[in-house]
């Protein structure tokens, strides 16, 4: 595996630092090169280099905005045996904790971004012969990415669609309970979902839903700091409603109130926020039910019920 490190990074020194470390889903491990420190994730699963390409490439989207900070990402190599490995630079990080209401302010900047590009191309509107090709990034106004990505390692579609509620509906619920009824055929979930997803679009009746670049796994685990300032990593991105992102960072802890209140400053809660929060946080808890098992089913049947009322 060194080997072809060595030879795909053109590079005469590697050598491994620190110890190896194992997330939920990858290995990785810090490297010495001729061009500095980088860290290397490493997945044997067949579905490797899908799920690497889809991380590479939300990466570099974010990158693209230049509003937070994310890991330079490299290449995404494949492994003789089966599986990817996927190098990026190395970031020496702590936990997140003095910049949590700077993180807060640039995921809000994050979200208003693509909106920004929109206002200034009905500004520019008029005069689209003068400036052509002088914006690098260009405005979407569908929802959805380029290419698939992974929550975990479940694969999502981002197939682009024009209205959100449509989008979220097919690609993440119905694609996650497609999943359960698989592997568990819970009948009580499936009788919820079908009361369910007749009325989520009600829901979204006085919103207007701009497409917004999110990181799509803002969890506590994904977010950290170093001397200059807050760092986001483990992206699975798309263009979504901007609310989505919420969700799981108000699950799981580790953010801190600071973070949310310099976000709303940016980006106030729209009517029907908390019910909203609630339907997006089902998706997180059937991804977990898919992931780590029956542990998260009573909380997926739960929230289904919440919303119902």
């Amino acid at each position: 595996m060194e080997k072809i490190l060595k030879t795909e990074l053109k590079t005469s020194v590697l050598k491994a630092f620190g110890s190896s470390g194992g997330g939920y889903i990858s290995q990785s491990q810090g490297y010495e090169t001729d061009s500095g420190r980088i860290f290397v994730k490493i997945n044997h699963k067949p579905q490797a280099r899908k799920m690497f390409e889809g991380e590479m490439a939300s990466l570099e989207a974010i990158q693209k905005t230049n509003i937070v900070r994310v890991p330079q990402p490299i290449k995404v190599i494949d492994l003789p045996g089966g599986g990817a490995m996927f190098v990026m630079e190395y970031l020496k990080m702590k936990h997140l904790n003095k910049c949590s209401s700077k993180l807060g302010e640039q995921i809000a900047d994050l979200h208003l971004y693509n909106q920004k590009l929109g206002e200034k191309l009905r500004k520019e509107g008029s005069t689209v012969g003068k400036g052509a090709g002088h914006s690098e990034s260009q405005y979407v106004d569908k929802f959805g990415f380029h290419t698939p990505t992974c929550c975990g390692y479940i694969p999502q579609v981002n197939e682009w669609q024009s209205d959100w509620p449509s989008f979220f509906i097919r690609h993440r619920l119905q694609a996650q309970l497609d999943l359960i009824e698989k592997d568990y055929g819970d009948r009580e979930a499936r009788e919820l979902w079908s009361q369910l997803k007749l009325k989520i679009p009600e829901m979204f009746c006085d919103v207007e839903i701009v497409p917004a670049l999110l990181h799509g796994d803002l969890w506590a685990g994904n977010v950290a700091e170093d001397d200059s300032g807050p760092i986001i990593f483990d992206p699975a991105s798309f263009y979504g409603h901007s609310e989505f992102e919420l969700a799981i960072a108000g699950m799981f802890g580790g953010f801190s109130s600071s973070f949310f209140s310099a976000y709303h400053s940016k980006i106030p809660k729209a009517p029907g926020f908390e019910k909203r929060n609630k339907l997006y946080q089902l998706f997180n808890y059937i991804n977990h039910w898919n992931h780590f098992g029956t542990g998260y089913r009573g909380s997926t049947l739960n929230v289904m019920r919440k919303l119902l009322k």
